[in-house]
């Protein structure tokens, strides 16, 4: 949960206090029990995760601590190595998360003015395009 706050605190100004409290609630009441993938540093500390349900990305979150050292592409990349065609999506306001999925391979398929539970946060619906420029790259 730690993690989850610290990133959202980084990353998610846009959000209104009330709507980051009931998502927090939201949250807490899932996450323990949710099948991550984790990202640990040496001492074997989680420094991000990722949930996937199946070629969707419900969830990814890196410790803004270790922003920019790969972590998150390093978790992309494993999700698009189990599946191919890959989906996920991100609030329209925080265009760094937009840039990151593009930057790695992504595209734009789709909108919805409300998020997932009726907020009035758009969502920006992407899937993983690089699938047929991966496979022409790969040698023979």
């Amino acid at each position: 949960m730690e993690i989850w706050r610290r990133a959202v605190d980084a990353t998610h100004d846009f959000l209104s206090p009330a709507d980051r409290r009931d998502i927090e609630a939201e949250v807490v009441a899932f996450l323990p029990r949710a099948p991550l993938d984790l990202a640990v540093d040496e001492t074997d500390r989680a420094i991000g995760f990722m949930l996937l349900h199946g070629n969707r990305m419900e969830a990814l979150f890196v410790d803004p601590n270790f922003r920019g050292l790969g972590i998150g592409r390093a978790l992309v990349e494993d999700a698009v190595k189990r599946h191919p065609n890959l989906l996920t999506e991100v609030n329209e306001q925080n265009l760094p998360a937009i840039g990151f999925y593009e930057r790695l391979g992504f595209e734009r398929c789709g909108r919805s003015v409300i998020d997932g539970q009726g907020r009035p946060y758009p969502l920006i619906h992407l899937r993983y395009a690089n699938v047929a420029q991966s496979a022409a790259e790969e040698p023979t």
